[in-house]
């Protein structure tokens, strides 16, 4: 038996209802080589130390209360 080409595959799928559309959609993402479990997902840990340098030399205390001061007018 010869494997359908894509476009008979596409028009296959498109004749079918919108949710087993989507059950096959799922199907092909889970069974791509191509599409790693995680893949694209970042960690808010990843910002750890970022901007540090630009903080280096500032008291943090006078930032707090110079920016409080400044939302009074």
């Amino acid at each position: 038996m010869a494997s359908p080409s894509y476009d008979s595959a596409l028009e296959l799928a498109g004749s079918l209802p919108a949710e087993e559309q989507l059950r096959l959609i799922r199907a092909l993402l889970t069974q791509s080589s191509a599409v790693k479990p995680g893949a694209g997902e970042s960690s808010v840990l990843e910002l750890s130390e970022l901007g540090a340098e630009e903080w280096k030399n500032i008291d943090a205390q006078e930032y707090v209360r110079q920016e409080r001061s400044s939302w009074i007018g």
